[in-house]
């Protein structure tokens, strides 16, 4: 009997690029001061995690392949000098005509400025190497325990080596007129900029407070990783402005996470429109009951610009609410992703969380990916969520058109009107109008 042929089939997986290790090493650590014992336990962590890779869930929509990441280096003390210095537009108030204080961070130093009436208030609002030297004890019992170097790379990275960062405590019963503003700038090429907010409402108190991270366009590839940490205390109230609009050679990586405690409340406004990439993680937990928070969004990307969103409201305590809008624009071939989850823990009973994420296609190559998600362990809830990805309607514009009004005219004034939600949630006409004149700015060009 003949004895048939074997067919051997080989099956070997291709070769994969693995994205660059970061070049930074345990001698590069910014030792000495209070957070000394923290950022040798972030170094720690920092060597035992791999870099994110499509094989996570949570990066499966970013690819980190093709980051030069060897070639960042950290900034030299007063580098900053050396370098082009903050747009004069930057400084400007934004939420009120005048700061109660302002921190301008800059590679290698900061420069800050706080009205002396606060201070006699107990007010602190400094930048984070005078915090380690004349604040010890209020940073290191506050530095780590709201985000935690564990959950991420880039957050161990931020946690171990930030040369750069903000303490503001307001102490209880304090009604802060006056906003805080505080600049993250970052020109130089091939910089990492590494950044640690430490933010503490206390009980009962009151303040509105504007973080921008910004830089010009380089040549070269940048590097910013951040961690935001944020407690409202009980009865405490927090509007918070956070913009982005950083170069077009910048990987941005932030971990930020806001904690509101009993009958606190929160005001959270964010803003992308600038860097290559980005990634962020930005969570509300709700851990007091009565506790509330409203998270809204705007994101404007062209080119080839990549921005990664993934966002969690988390009602862990009974009779808390989230309200969550983010809407988005995009260009190009530029790409959005946004991820999103509404988590309710058991007991946690009548809570109300509304979640709504909206994207507009302007261009054929541009594609946004929107992923609502629910995740309800109580059975006394009241939770919505939504999504969606479209392009501007031929009615209306046609409509514009035969008034006279000129093509890219009437798809601005549509943008406008798409984005308008947002504005309306937006108590601040000085952000009002940085988002508008982004729109314009965006529009404008092919």
């Amino acid at each position: 009997m003949e004895e048939k042929p074997r067919i051997i089939i080989s099956r070997s997986r291709r070769h994969e690029a693995e994205p660059q290790a970061l070049p930074f090493t345990e001698a590069m650590l910014p030792l000495g001061g209070a957070l000394t014992d923290f950022r040798r336990r972030a170094w720690e962590t920092y060597i035992r995690l791999p870099m994110p890779a499509p094989t996570e869930e949570a990066w499966r929509r970013t690819d980190l392949r093709s980051m030069p990441a060897a070639s960042f280096r950290l900034p030299q003390v007063d580098e900053f000098r050396s370098l082009p210095d903050v747009p004069a537009e930057l400084l400007k108030p934004l939420t009120a005509d005048q700061h109660g204080g302002q921190i301008v961070l800059l590679p290698g130093g900061a420069r800050l400025d706080l009205d002396p009436g606060l201070v006699n208030q107990g007010v602190i609002f400094t930048d984070l190497k005078t915090a380690e030297r004349e604040h010890p004890s209020l940073l290191t019992s506050l530095a780590g325990q709201i985000v935690r170097p564990e959950e991420g790379k880039f957050a161990a990275l931020a946690a171990a080596f930030s040369q750069n960062g903000i303490l503001l405590y307001v102490p209880k019963g304090v009604t802060v007129e006056q906003p805080f503003h505080s600049i993250l700038w970052g020109p130089g090429k091939g910089l990492a900029h590494l950044s640690h907010l430490v933010i503490w409402v206390d009980e009962g108190a009151s303040v509105t407070y504007v973080h921008e991270t910004a830089s010009p366009d380089e040549t070269e590839a940048a590097l910013h990783a951040g961690i935001l940490e944020i407690r409202v205390g009980c009865g405490a109230a927090l509007k918070f402005v956070e913009l982005q609009s950083w170069g077009r050679h910048l990987w941005n990586f932030t971990h930020a996470r806001v904690q509101v405690e009993r009958d606190g409340n929160l005001d959270w406004i964010y803003g992308a429109v600038g860097s290559k990439l980005t990634k962020t993680f930005a969570e509300l937990d709700l851990t007091g009951e009565g506790a509330s928070g409203r998270m809204s969004g705007f994101y404007f990307a062209d080119d080839e610009q990549h921005l990664d969103l993934d966002t969690q409201q988390n009602h862990l305590a009974p009779h808390t609410t989230s309200d969550f809008l983010y809407k988005g624009a995009l260009k190009g071939k530029s790409r959005t992703v946004w991820q999103g989850m509404i988590y309710v823990a058991p007991g946690a009973q009548k809570t109300d969380g509304y979640q709504a994420n909206r994207n507009l296609i302007l261009s054929k190559d541009a594609r946004a990916d929107s992923i609502p998600g629910l995740e309800i362990l109580a059975d006394d809830v009241r939770c919505t969520h939504g999504a969606t990805v479209g392009r501007l309607e031929e009615e209306p514009l046609f409509y514009l058109r035969s008034r006279g009004i000129p093509p890219l005219e009437a798809e601005r004034l549509m943008v406008e009107g798409f984005f308008d939600p947002i504005m309306q949630r937006i108590p601040f006409e000085g952000v009002r109008e940085r988002f508008e004149q982004v729109i314009r700015q965006k529009m404008a060009t092919p």
